[in-house]
């Protein structure tokens, strides 16, 4: 009959594992350039948002400097970020606090 001897098993850190549950953010930041309505058209586009919900983000930029227009896996963020540099906004991409 075999016998079994003990195995040590790392544990994960729980703080890394909190971090790595984090969703990430997209910012959409204010610029000189872009016409509010471009931005509206642009979330309407990238994202699929109704225009309601597409002018209260742009309003957000407008007025608070800046908005969060998406969230989710790291992946998802930056492709997200890639679309709306393709179209000329500026956005970032940060993981959620």
């Amino acid at each position: 009959m075999p016998t079994f001897a003990p195995v040590e098993v790392d544990q994960p850190d729980i703080a890394e594992d909190v971090a790595a549950d984090r969703p990430w953010i997209v910012l959409v930041w204010n610029d000189p350039i872009n016409l509010m309505s471009y931005v509206t058209f642009v979330f309407q586009k990238v994202f699929g948002y109704s225009l309601e919900k597409a002018t209260e983000l742009m309003l957000d930029v407008h007025h608070k400097g800046r908005a969060v227009v998406s969230s989710g896996a790291r992946e998802k963020a930056e492709i997200d970020v890639f679309k709306l540099h393709e179209h000329g906004l500026w956005a970032t991409m940060q993981q959620d606090i």
